[in-house]
């Protein structure tokens, strides 16, 4: 963040420092120095002295550049900017366009700082350059030694602050350390039918770039049909993405990457090591927004540049997943599952797809004119007032707990395997890791992508994998009686009759609009239970429908909110529709249990 600098943290031993001229001004110059807060800038003109500094957390990384043959000369050796429009006046250091009578070495710093604005959050993330000019030297190549010098200690300090295995006083030239950074690499899965269907153009216009400034390293693959996703990373080697596996398309796709991952023998290892992302191109985007709600970030004003300073930020943080049982499958949830109005609105506003997130509003309407209830059972787990999270930044002691206690159940009555007995069941399918390459992630009939990653990234498909058995769905085993056979008595509440609505909610957001659980966190091991029976007005659900966005809903009196560790959900009509995640399942019963903190997602965090 760009502030008015602390005098203490000018004050601080630099790691580098240098002062800089800036010729066409008389009397000007500016004082840098790199510690290990961030890049401190101060400007002395004329006796007035000007202090700021861009804090390490927002420099995603830096360029080193030369003069390009035929340029003017520019008298300015130190300026901050705010456009991405290439310099006309440089080149890349290897380029044959260099001007080799130019002995000036330039050093891009790129960073994303908050700037206060007039919009709903009052912040947004701004783009910065600082350009450095390095010629006290007589030769290029002692000048262009210097900008590496910075270049090197820039991206040390940005790696090491955030990868545990680079230890203090590690050389940014040693092996572990160039090794950590080959080994960050990122996998883009690409959904091109996410939202409007502009999820391929998304990443090649506003997020290529940002990976480019970072010298990020990464693959790509755009999924051809429906679970192409869920069938791609169930047999992909995943060792060789440390830098996350991210997809860019709604929550659907998330979802399928998820279940995929379970679909794995050596899920236990692979579920524990990926960091999961989004960046979001979908109707709802619920994650996405939750994660920047989580830590503050402004996610409204630019929804993708946030979710992909995640990625190249690298940063993991634990997120809970629900493990749901079915009459027939097992799956593994990380947004919400729903029976009721909010998934007939859900399901029955595809056909509106094209429109984006206003199909949501546009069917609200009209499910709300037809309201319909639904006959059912309701069982679940109350959490205790006093086993909550305390606020939003704070946590109690239920967070430590593990998931045989988080589900309050006589569990020694229902036998289930172990995490290492799940892992012996069954020979997995062949793995295979035949690659090609591909010109660009466009049909054959499109334009080719123009932007490449500067750290060789290659835009690639997986080749069709061969026919498989029925994939076997792994995981932690089930704390839960089968949903065929009766619960226990004690601990467990239970609602029947007619509702309108169930909608089990474990994030803030289920849609970028949408605060449905203002009291969630990431993992918190809570499943929040919203529960509106029949025989409210339509007035009251008009209110509740306009208070999502706001996260008032919650004070209408006819919603009732439950924090609970554990559910099953038993409909009595045929014609109900169930929604995990957004996406609708066919078996009529479900039974779901919190698994906390299982998965890492990709997260901001200063």
């Amino acid at each position: 963040m760009m502030d008015s600098m602390d005098d203490n943290h000018f004050a601080m031993k630099p790691m580098l420092e240098e002062t800089f001229y800036i010729l066409s001004k008389k009397n000007t110059v500016y004082r840098v120095k790199l510690t290990e807060k961030g890049l401190c800038l101060q400007k002395e003109n004329n006796g007035t002295i000007k202090t700021e500094t861009i804090a390490l957390c927002d420099i995603i990384g830096c360029r080193c550049m030369r003069s390009k043959r035929r340029s003017e000369n520019n008298a300015c050796a130190c300026r901050p900017s705010s456009s991405r429009k290439n310099d006309p006046r440089v080149v890349d250091e290897n380029s044959v366009d260099k001007d080799e009578n130019d002995i000036s070495a330039f050093l891009y710093i790129y960073a994303y700082v908050l700037k206060n604005c007039k919009v709903k959050s009052g912040q947004k993330r701004e783009r910065m350059t600082i350009t450095l000019r390095f010629r006290s030297f007589d030769k290029y190549d002692d000048n262009m030694k210097e900008a590496q010098k910075w270049r090197s200690a820039i991206k040390y300090l940005i790696t090491s602050r955030y990868s545990p295995q680079i230890s203090p006083g590690m050389s940014p030239t040693s092996g572990p350390f160039e090794s950590a950074v080959i080994e960050n690499k990122v996998f883009f899965i690409i959904n091109p039918k996410s939202g409007v269907g502009k999820a391929r153009d998304i990443f090649q216009q506003r997020v290529v770039p940002i990976l480019t400034e970072a010298d990020i390293n990464y693959d790509i693959h755009v999924t051809r049909h429906a679970q192409d996703a869920r069938n791609l990373v169930r047999s992909q080697d995943m060792n060789q993405y440390g830098g996350g596996l991210v997809v860019v398309g709604g929550d659907g796709i998330l979802f399928e990457v998820i279940n995929g991952l379970m679909e794995r023998m050596d899920w236990e290892m692979v579920i524990e090591r990926i960091k999961l992302g989004i960046i979001p191109c979908g109707s709802g985007n619920g994650l996405a927004k939750a994660i920047s709600y989580a830590y503050n970030e402004p996610h409204d004003h630019n929804p993708v540049l946030i979710s992909t300073l995640n990625v190249v930020r690298g940063v993991a943080a634990p997120m809970d997943l629900v493990r749901v049982q079915t009459e027939s499958q097992v799956y593994f949830s990380f947004l919400s599952i729903g029976w009721g109005l909010l998934s007939d609105i859900d399901v029955e506003s595809e056909r509106l797809r094209a429109i984006g997130s206003q199909r949501f509003t546009i069917w609200s309407v009209a499910r709300l004119i037809g309201l319909r209830t639904y006959k059912g059972r309701l069982s679940f787990v109350r959490i205790p007032a006093d086993r909550l999270p305390l606020s939003r930044n704070g946590s109690s002691s239920f967070l430590s707990r593990s998931i045989s206690e988080c589900v309050d159940v006589n569990s020694s009555m229902y036998p289930s395997n172990s995490f290492g007995d799940c892992l012996n069941l069954e020979t997995s399918s062949e793995v295979t890791d035949c690659m090609r390459r591909r010109d660009s992630f466009y049909s054959v009939a499109s334009r080719r992508s123009t932007y490449l990653s500067a750290a060789g990234s290659s835009y690639q498909s997986l080749v069709d994998a061969p026919a498989s058995r029925t994939p076997r769905m792994y995981g932690p085993a089930s704390r839960l009686p089968p949903l065929s056979q009766p619960l226990p008595q004690d601990n467990w509440e239970v609602f029947s009759g007619e509702f309108v609505m169930v909608h089990a909610v474990y994030q803030s957001h289920i849609a970028a609009d949408c605060l449905f659980a203002p009291d969630s966190r990431l993992s918190d091991g809570v499943i929040w239970l919203c529960v509106i029976k029949a025989g409210i007005s339509r007035a009251h659900l008009l209110q509740f429908l306009l208070g999502l966005s706001t996260g008032t809903h919650v004070n209408i009196a006819q919603a009732e909110f439950i924090p609970v560790s554990a559910f099953r959900l038993e409909p009595l009509s045929n014609t109900s529709l169930i929604t995990v995640d957004g996406e609708r399942i066919n078996d009529n019963s479900l039974q779901a249990e919190i698994i906390p903190g299982m998965a890492n997602v990709l997260a901001r965090r200063s």
